[in-house]
């Protein structure tokens, strides 16, 4: 080997430095920006607290247009319930899915600022917002008296945190037609839940496809069950 190819090796192997570990601890605060549009229908005039509906639509009324958020939802059924309550219906925007910490605090700020009773809270939602109900339901189960579900997807997420469910006054309620979003979402999460939750209670409605929503917000027995529940204290 020629004495200029040595020195080069030579040169190669030391510039590899020996590496450095470094441990430290990253803390620092971050801000983060949530924008969601809503609509809080609320009665004029109250004197007491009153309970809170949360809704969360499906993918067809995203964008930026409020009225359509209310399309297949509670507003359409306002007559079956049978005392005040507030009915808040953020939108989602378009191309995305739920941001349910969006969602949370946005419930917090309406909760805060309006007189809702907050033993008295309640969420549901349709296919995608059915999506987000179960999300959101599972990460701050602390929130809501009862929880009802309609033709909701459901994510391994879901599965693997089924515990957070437990203690949850919650109705799945799904088409046995469905095949936008399958019943063996409903089934199989049922399953899993009932072993750790035996008052979860699952709804096939055996005639309808994706829009079992009609079936199920034209109930006046859904209100009521919600409406009769407060807010389990830990």
């Amino acid at each position: 080997m020629k004495l200029r190819n040595i020195i080069l090796l030579l040169i190669g192997f030391s510039s590899f430095a020996p590496a450095q570990e470094i441990r430290s601890e990253f803390n620092k605060e971050v801000k983060i920006q949530k924008k969601l549009s809503y609509i809080l229908d609320i009665p004029k005039d109250v004197k007491s607290k009153i309970p809170l509906i949360v809704f969360l639509h499906g993918s067809g009324e995203r964008g930026k247009d409020l009225e359509i958020v209310k399309n297949h939802s509670p507003f359409t059924y306002k007559s079956l319930i049978k005392e005040p309550v507030a009915i808040l219906a953020p939108q989602c925007p378009e191309n995305t899915w739920w941001d349910t910490d969006a969602i949370y605090f946005l419930i917090k700020e309406i909760s805060e600022k309006y007189k809702i009773d907050k033993e008295r809270i309640y969420l549901t939602g349709l296919s995608m917002g059915g999506w987000g109900t179960l999300k959101l339901a599972g990460e701050h189960p602390e929130m809501f008296a009862a929880v009802a579900a309609v033709c909701a997807p459901t994510d391994r997420v879901m599965w693997a945190n089924i515990h957070n469910y437990k203690d949850l006054n919650i109705k799945l309620f799904h088409g046995g037609m469905d095949d936008i979003v399958l019943p063996e979402n409903a089934f199989n999460f049922y399953q899993k839940l009932h072993p750790i939750n035996p008052k979860a209670e699952l709804t096939i409605f055996p005639n309808d496809n994706h829009n079992s929503w009609d079936s199920t917000y034209s109930d006046s027995a859904l209100y009521e069950w919600m409406l009769s529940l407060r807010k389990i204290k830990n």
